[in-house]
Formats: structure tokens, sequence, C-alpha cells
């Protein structure tokens, strides 16, 4: 009871992770977003205008019927608004999922499945150990995949307005799985409408779905090459590159320009080098493409070079605790060892991240929703202010930085 306990809380930060962090992308410049659909106010009207586009979508009886059936989950909007594990630090949260017993199953697996982990490699270009990173936080293999009613779930949170241009096309390619009989209507899987081994949404099994074990079917929660297949194909579909590197963990010998160290400032091993960033086991290999310095914790804290492939990690995940959590699981997978800690400074609590985020707001700096969690908004405005008041500029929020401001 007790394994079981540990497995569900370690997976359930994988997928609220996940669910919070999907966002709709922004509509190209020029263009005009899509507008937001109808969402609270009157449950008939509401549910009629679904039933509308379900059926302009092609939706037959088969899966509107499904939907009659459907009714509001408190308990999912309970957990939508509950996102705590986004306050964690990359240490604490690697260590929360990344347990020695994952990383020995995660590699029995790829062995166990090495022929459909080449099978996908080939296909679609992704090494075996990416696609198992993923599949271990998510569901710890399979083993943990959530038992949220899936349809009340898309229901409850496309109704609710938090974020229904997020949950309404999923819940219309649902209806379509069931109309298709893909998926049972009664299935069952995270909070947010996830499904399987991997946490697919609807959206992604209807376009993405892959027959991996050539049974004429897709079965994403029962066939584990099913489910490898089609994280391979959803991966080179978010962009990425076969035969490319993704993390590299590092080392800094000396203090070097701090605001140079962003996700998306990407710069050859030659340029690294001459500021003292070197390999674990010596100085740089020859330039593998551009990269850059990823500093999670800071300049005192662990340090890792991420290449173009990280990227990829990111549109899975638009959290970064996230995506650097299951790049690095990737690389110990593939062999690396664990990463340094070193002597990172102290960072934030909840109440004070707010408190920055408050500060940093009336500075005039985009903090969408004051929530105290250190995302991408926070992380950069945290740069730009460290280079104002001439402190090293590694972009990690410190009491000192808190008081100076």
């Amino acid at each position: 009871m007790k394994k079981t306990a540990l497995l569900l809380a370690t997976s359930l930060f994988a997928s609220t992770a996940l669910a919070a962090a999907q966002q709709p992308s922004p509509a190209p410049v020029g263009e005009t977003a899509a507008p937001k659909p109808a969402c609270g106010g009157d449950m008939e009207a509401w549910f009629d205008g679904v039933v509308r586009e379900a059926r302009a979508a092609g939706v037959t009886d088969k899966g509107i019927s499904e939907l009659y059936k459907a009714s509001i989950d408190d308990k999912v909007l309970a957990r939508d608004r509950a996102q705590g594990v986004f306050n964690l630090t990359f240490a604490d949260f690697s260590k929360r999922l990344i347990s020695e017993a994952r990383l020995k199953k995660g590699r029995e697996n790829l062995v166990k499945y090495a022929t459909i982990f080449k099978k996908a490699e080939e296909t679609y270009g992704v090494p075996g150990p990416v696609i198992a990173a993923f599949w271990g936080l998510e569901t710890d293999y399979g083993a943990i995949q959530g038992d949220f009613d899936t349809l009340n779930a898309l229901m409850t949170l496309s109704f609710d307005c938090r974020r229904p241009e997020l949950f309404r096309p999923q819940l219309i390619a649902l209806l379509k799985l069931f109309d298709q009989g893909v998926v049972d209507a009664r299935t069952t899987g995270a909070w947010a409408g996830e499904i399987g081994q991997m946490q697919v949404l609807p959206l992604d099994y209807l376009e993405r779905g892959t027959d991996g074990d050539g049974d004429g079917r897709v079965d994403l929660k029962n066939s584990v090459p099913d489910a490898v297949m089609t994280a391979a194909r959803m991966l080179q579909d978010l962009g990425w590159q076969k035969g490319q590197p993704w993390l590299e963990e590092v080392r800094l010998t000396r203090d070097l320009p701090w605001e140079e160290a962003s996700r998306t400032n990407r710069m050859p091993h030659s340029r690294w080098a001459a500021w003292g960033v070197e390999g674990l086991d010596g100085p740089l290999g020859p330039d593998d493409g551009d990269a850059s310095l990823l500093l999670p914790m800071g300049r005192k804290g662990p340090a890792f070079l991420s290449y173009r492939n990280f990227d990829v990690f990111v549109e899975w995940n638009k959290s970064i605790v996230y995506a650097t959590t299951a790049a690095y699981f990737a690389t110990r997978l593939a062999g690396a060892p664990a990463f340094e800690m070193g002597n990172p400074e102290l960072g934030l609590t909840t109440d004070q991240m707010k408190a920055l985020q408050t500060k940093l707001a009336a500075r005039g700096y985009d903090m969408g929703k004051i929530d105290g969690v250190f995302g991408l908004l926070t992380r950069d405005a945290v740069r730009s202010e460290q280079l104002r008041l001439g402190m090293p500029a590694d972009a990690w929020p410190t009491v000192e930085l808190l008081n100076k401001l």
C-alpha cells in the first residue's frame, strides 16, 4: 500500500506539471488569435454549443450520446487550482521523481523493449532513453495512469473559464475517439484529460496515435509498442533532430558574463570554453551544434549545456523544472552520472516569490499571475533586475535580490 501511494504521488507530480504548463500558442504576428470558446454561465446553453460544434466536426450520434452522460467533477477543478509542484527547485523536483528504483526500471525496460525502441529511433530519430524518460515520469512506465473519468475531466475543464481554449478542442477530439471506437467511453486517466502510458491528450491521440504492435488498432493504455511509437512521433513533430544532443552536464571554473546564461542564447563550445566552461571529464569536445548554458539553480548550483533538442522537452512541458528534469533523466538512462549539486544560494519560499513577483510587476514587468511559481517570465525579469543592480545576472532569485528591490 505504501509503495503504491508513493508511485501515485510521484506520477501525479508529472501529470500536474504537464497539464498546468501546456498553454495554447500565441497567434503569429499579424494574425488574430482565435476567440475564446464560450464557458461558464448557463450550462444548458453551453452544452448545446458543444453538441453543435461536435456535430460540425463530424462526431456522430455514438459520440454525442456519451456526452450526455458526462458531469462536472469538482475534484478536477480542485486539482487544477493546486499547482504546488511548480514551487520545487530543480534539485528537489528531480530527486523526488528520479529514484534509484525508477532508474533501474527504466534501464530494464530499455533492454526488455529494445526492439521497439530501436524501431522508434529508426522511424522518428528519437533515442530510447528520451522516450523512456517521459514514460517513467508520466506514469511510472504505465503503472499509474490516473483514475479520473476522462470525459468528465474534459467537460469540467472546458466549461470552466480558466483555459477553455485548451480543453474544448480536447473534448471534441475525445468524442471522435469514442466515435471511432479507439477509446472506450469509460476510459480513465489524469485529471487534465491525458490518457495512457505516455499521458497523451485526446487530440494527439487522434492525430498522432501510432500502431506499434501491428494489431490494427492504437491502444495507448495497454500496448507498450503503441505508446512508445506514438511518443516518438510526437517528439519528432515537436522538432526533435535525429542524432543531435539534448543536455550535457558541465563544470564552471570561473566567473563568466552570467547574463549570457539564457536558454535561448546559444553559442559554440569554443565560446563557452573561453569563459571557463568544462565537461565533466575535461575540456569540452569539438563544436557539436550551438549550446546554451542552463543554470537551473543559479551560478553556484548544477550547470548544463542545453542544445536545440532541449527545446523539445520544453515544448512537451512548458515548465522549465519539469523539462530540465526529463532531459536530465534521459541522460541518466543513457549512462550519465548523477549531477553535481554544487553549493547553490538559498532560494525563495512561495510567499517570498510572490513578494518578488509583486515588486517586479510594480517595475513594469509582465508577471502574469502572481502565483509564487518561478516560471519563464519571472526568470527573465530577475535577470534584468540583477543586471540593473550590478549583481551577477544568473536569473536565480535570492533574498538579497528581494531586499534590494
